[in-house]
């Protein structure tokens, strides 16, 4: 078979495979992101059946998943909210940094994974997943809720020091000397900088540019900006990610929605390639000796997610119930976790032994998480009186 022919029918089964996983996580009420992994897993090296043909788009599509998942989380927020987030959250952000990037890093040079593998992995076990947490506090019907702008506060904080951590890993792992990672990093706070200044004087000049009341011009040319922004910030020694993150952010109002609504099917696909992708470089073989270690990273981390949720419910005047609610809504790991992961792998400055501790992480927290956002509810009612629990939250 000739080789167009071979990808292009594997690219084929593997999105029909990733619409029959979303459908079986949407029915068995869980993120699709772990059996995503899973598929990759499967049809990788070293899996059931490995599509050599797929591994050669898998690459370029998995890149575009990670600008547009990144672009998407940029337009949930605008420029001012950011900040409001910032100042309300910079002491809870402190502490979630401190508590669930320490265990990582620290795991990491205990199994003799050096400095750049402690990097790398505690950034894996610091960050939440923003889309798995957002879904939790939906599908819960915990919108309205009080502790839920502590949440949100608190993703927001670790999103912004995503755009500083990025540029600062992608600068270690290409081996750059301390002053050129100053560099990179002093290039990055001042892109970040001059966007956000740009977004909070200019974001409706900036929405009107990239706008069009014709959907094909729309989404085209958001695309090709999103694209353009994200490679002229790689070319920059800038996570293309980040570039992607600060458009998100500089695009606001009524065109934020339209592009959210527009880009949402490409992002959901695009995202799970990348996923499969990870999935596709990772040995199945490579996971078991390092699952155990998973396990405990998983517990510990989720221990500090919740310690992080609960303390900065509990400065605002949050009960109990509220206190644990944010906690747990906090515990999933997800896509920024594999992104990390995936520079590092892709660089080939880190062990194969990484890429597997980190798909085995993921796959635990992702599947932990909601879990134990959907069961802390009802636990608390039974510790609680039930009028308690009425009259706190």
């Amino acid at each position: 078979m000739n080789p167009l022919a071979l990808s292009l029918i594997e690219l084929g089964a593997v999105v029909f495979s990733l619409g029959l996983l979303a459908r079986l996580a949407a029915r068995i009420g869980m993120s699709p992101i772990p059996l995503y992994l899973l598929g990759g897993l499967a049809f990788g090296t070293g899996g059931i059946v490995e599509l050599e043909g797929m591994k050669q788009s898998a690459h370029v599509f998995g890149e575009i998943g990670v600008i547009l998942l990144l672009l998407m989380l940029g337009l949930e927020y605008s420029a001012a909210e950011l900040l409001t987030g910032l100042r309300r959250s910079w002491q809870a952000g402190l502490l979630d940094l401190l508590l669930n990037f320490l265990p990582g890093g620290a795991l990491a040079l205990f199994l003799g994974w050096g400095f750049v593998g402690a990097v790398v992995m505690g950034g894996v076990t610091y960050i939440s997943s923003s889309g798995i947490a957002a879904k939790v506090i939906t599908d819960l019907g915990w919108l309205g809720n009080r502790e839920t702008r502590v949440v949100i506060s608190i993703l927001v904080f670790e999103d912004l020091t995503m755009a500083v951590y990025l540029p600062v890993l992608t600068s270690i792992l290409a081996g750059a000397s301390f002053l050129s990672g100053l560099t990179t990093v002093g290039i990055a706070l001042a892109v970040v900088s001059v966007v956000l200044t740009v977004a909070l004087r200019h974001g409706h000049q900036v929405s009107k540019a990239v706008h069009s009341e014709n959907s094909e011009v729309f989404l085209l040319g958001i695309l090709g900006s999103a694209l353009l922004v994200a490679g002229a910030a790689s070319a920059m020694q800038v996570s293309t990610a980040v570039g992607a993150f600060l458009l998100g952010i500089a695009i606001s109002g009524a065109t934020s929605h339209r592009a959210t609504r527009l880009l949402a099917p490409l992002r959901d696909l695009f995202a799970g390639i990348f996923f499969v992708a990870f999935g596709l470089n990772t040995d199945p073989a490579s996971i078991p000796p390092v699952l155990g270690w998973a396990l405990v990273l998983a517990l510990i981390t989720a221990a500090s997610k919740m310690a992080t949720g609960i303390w900065a419910a509990k400065r605002v005047g949050i009960a109990r119930p509220g206190r644990l609610r944010a906690g747990a809504a906090l515990i999933a790991r997800g896509e920024f976790s594999i992104v990390i992961a995936g520079l590092a792998v892709a660089s080939g400055a880190v062990s194969q032994e990484l890429a597997a501790m980190a798909t085995a992480y993921v796959l635990v927290m992702a599947v932990v998480g909601p879990l134990a956002a959907r069961y802390v509810e009802p636990l608390v009612k039974i510790v609680l009186p039930a009028e308690r629990v009425a009259t706190n939250t």
